[in-house]
């Protein structure tokens, strides 16, 4: 990649200002008409008209001797900002470093550096970027890395290379963010699968490349255990002596556009998310914080209705995109390069790629259950697992979350089966695990604060054991009670879809014992979320299937006052309805969700709710109404108000 465009354009003005003031020496005193012929240079180059200002800066070096290396430099650099450092080279040999003064030696090297690159020269740009006990001013820290980086991959070392260009992730945004953050992904897609595996396995948990050669991994195809986060401290945590309405972290945009599906498949799905993140919006008695308008875009389900939705809402005065809701939607909206107004994405794009710049992703993710699960029963002390998932791709997705992290927490797997979704007979598969039996045990009680008791296999071999399972309620009801025919009192563990969302004794008794993750709100775990029955007894979408989804549209509202927040405070993260939600390095909000367990038929929770000392309240008070929606000529816009 050639240098950032953002460096080329925004700079160019300070750049050469600057470097004017600094390139003269203080002792050797300009005359007026220099002076006044030195601006009229930096005036052309602040123009963009280089190669006139370049001509002028020798002119400037031919008439003022005592200045003359300076000048020569600052011509070197307008014909680099006009893409002909070719022509800067002889400039460049006449320059004597050591009548340099400042930041010159260094941004002589930096030219230099480039020249080389040019001239296929990768040894001597590696040297001249890579100088030990070199003050590297803030200006010059980006095109430094971006000159190395370069130099590292001319010289055959793409993981040097890569490991330079996290060091610029931070710093940069837009397009170049984007560009950036792709160009690492491929530098360690080319190391290959293995060296990738061997270099993440000698690395600590805190190592900033580790995420990187993790995502690296996915791409090429492998599924990676993804370390659970750390949770430190709740957002909205009350300034000391602050008053009421002022809560760390919280800003809201002046405006927000809700992008989602309006008809088709995903009508039912963008009901419930828009309900829940209404009920969230409007459920504002708990403080004095300000509240922006929203406004509901229908982004039709398609990639290009979302790219025309996003547009619209920009041009109507949106300052924060939540949504779109769909995979191809978040790819396209995604994919427009440069996004003017930040999106809070509510899916992860089908393409894989990274959100960059103000980009955040939000989802729903089975692999998030798979790993929770494969954590979830380490810490009870089975190490070793059978897995038994139905065939829909969220199992699938799950399982494959699940034996990553198993193994990377020193788990083992015994065993795996897939049982065809519509099968109403698992003896076959269930024998052909070779599992664990205890004749005389009775049920397992999954609740036990210690491991459950070892069982048998009937050679005498023991082992602290489970099972995982992701699957629909109906399947589960038919899988667990042939285990227990068969005699098989091993502890169960599911994902959500083993949980329909609301109780239902009698279908369930079958499924008791079983402990599974799921959203706190289901079951009025996180405090200072509306109550869930009764939200569910006036909006049908907060019921059954639909309960996750107004819990993630809840949640999608949550996020909003404290987007920046989470991404500028690592540990940080929002009580919420569908879990505890924190961002990672890459933009990505991630939830820990709670275990529940079924008993008579009913799933309780375990370990009781999420009581915090100071739980957030993230909306202003009911009295406060948000302000009103101007209409809009497009059709696709809906204005919303409290």
């Amino acid at each position: 990649m050639r240098l950032m465009r953002l460096s080329r354009v925004a700079a160019i003005g300070l750049l050469f200002s600057l470097a004017l003031a600094a390139c003269v020496p203080m002792n050797a005193p300009r005359s007026p008409a220099e002076i006044a012929a030195a601006q009229s240079a930096d005036a052309l180059a602040q123009q963009g008209q280089f190669d006139q200002a370049a001509q002028a800066y020798l002119t400037l070096a031919s008439q003022s001797s005592g200045h003359a290396d300076s000048y020569r430099l600052l011509a070197a650099e307008a014909w680099r900002q006009e893409g002909q450092i070719e022509r800067a080279a002889p400039v460049l040999a006449s320059i004597k470093r050591q009548r340099l003064s400042g930041d010159e030696p260094l941004r002589l090297d930096l030219l230099q550096a480039e020249l080389a690159l040019s001239q296929h020269d990768a040894a001597t740009a590696l040297r001249l970027t890579t100088q030990p006990n070199v003050t590297v001013p803030a200006g010059m820290q980006m095109r430094l890395l971006e000159l190395r980086a370069r130099a590292m991959v001319a010289s055959g070392d793409d993981w040097g290379a890569a490991r330079t260009r996290v060091q610029m992730d931070d710093q940069l945004n837009g397009y170049d963010h984007a560009q950036n953050r792709q160009q690492v992904l491929d530098l360690l897609g080319k190391l290959g699968v293995d060296p990738l595996k061997q270099r993440a396995a000698a690395m600590k948990p805190g190592d900033r490349m580790l995420p990187w050669v993790n995502e690296a991994l996915s791409r090429l195809g492998v599924v990676v255990a993804q370390a659970q986060p750390e949770l430190q401290q709740p957002v909205g945590t009350l300034l000391p002596g602050a008053d009421a309405n002022v809560r760390e972290g919280y800003k809201v945009p002046s405006q927000v556009a809700l992008l989602l599906p309006g008809d088709g498949n995903y009508a039912a799905a963008s009901a419930s998310i828009r309900e829940g993140f209404f009920a969230a919006y409007l459920d504002a008695g708990r403080n004095h914080a300000p509240r922006p308008s929203v406004r509901v875009y229908d982004s039709k389900g398609t990639a290009d209705g979302a790219t025309k939705a996003y547009q619209q809402a920009v041009s109507d005065g949106a300052r924060l995109v939540v949504g779109p809701l769909t995979r191809g939607e978040v790819a396209a909206v995604f994919g427009q390069g440069q996004l003017p107004v930040p999106v809070l994405a509510l899916n992860h794009p089908d393409d894989r790629q990274l959100p960059s710049g103000d980009a955040s992703e939000f989802g729903l993710l089975p692999e998030t259950e798979g790993a929770q699960a494969a954590d979830h029963m380490i810490e009870r002390g089975l190490r070793r697992a059978y897995v038994m998932v139905s065939d829909d791709d969220f199992a699938q997705r799950a399982a494959g979350a699940f034996k990553a992290e198993l193994a990377a927490r020193g788990g083992e797997l015994a065993g795996m089966v897939v049982l065809p979704t519509g099968a109403t007979s698992y003896a076959g598969a269930i024998a052909g695990q070779h599992l664990p039996t205890s004749p005389t045990a009775p049920a397992t009680d999954a609740s036990a604060a210690t491991p459950a008791a070892p069982v048998t296999n009937g050679t005498g071999d023991t082992g602290d054991t489970g099972i995982f399972i992701s699957m629909r309620p109906l399947q589960a009801r038919l899988l667990i009670p042939q285990l227990r025919i068969a005699q098989v009192t091993l502890p169960v563990v599911a994902t959500s879809h083993v949980y329909e969302g609301s109780d239902d004794a009698a279908a369930n008794r079958d499924l008791d014992g079983v402990e599974f993750c799921d959203a706190p709100w289901l079951f009025d775990a996180q405090p200072g979320l509306p109550n869930h029955d009764d939200m569910a007894a006036r909006l049908p979408s907060a019921s059954g299937g639909g309960a996750r989804l107004f819990a993630f549209g809840m949640d999608a509202w949550s996020l909003v006052p404290y987007l920046d927040w989470l991404r500028a405070h690592p540990g940080s993260y929002v009580p919420g309805a569908s879990g505890q939600l924190t961002a990672d390095q890459f933009g990505r909000v991630r939830r820990m969700l709670i275990w529940a367990k079924f008993q008579d038929g009913l799933a309780h929770p375990l370990g009781g709710n999420l009581q915090m000392d100071d739980v957030p309240s993230n909306m202003p008070p009911a009295t406060i109404e948000p302000a009103p929606s101007s209409s809009s000529s497009n059709d696709a816009a809906q204005p919303v108000s409290g």
